[in-house]
């Protein structure tokens, strides 16, 4: 673990954002530094298709959520 120094416009930005994600602002940083990383290794893939490969990698089964 280390510190990220990042600008305090851009904090702010991820501390209004983790509220309505229902995340710290430590997992919204997180979440969309490893977004960032996962578009830049599949440039060819949409967002909505680097989520759909990580729910899958985690075995997370939506269709069985919507049906109970």
């Amino acid at each position: 673990m280390g510190i990220v120094k990042i600008s305090d416009v851009l904090h702010d930005e991820i501390r209004k954002a983790s509220g309505p994600m229902l995340r710290s602002i430590n997992a919204q940083a997180e979440y969309w530094i490893k977004i960032g990383m996962l578009a830049e290794a599949n440039p060819q893939m949409t967002f909505h298709d680097l989520l759909k490969e990580q729910m899958k990698q985690a075995a997370v089964n939506t269709r069985q959520v919507i049906h109970e």
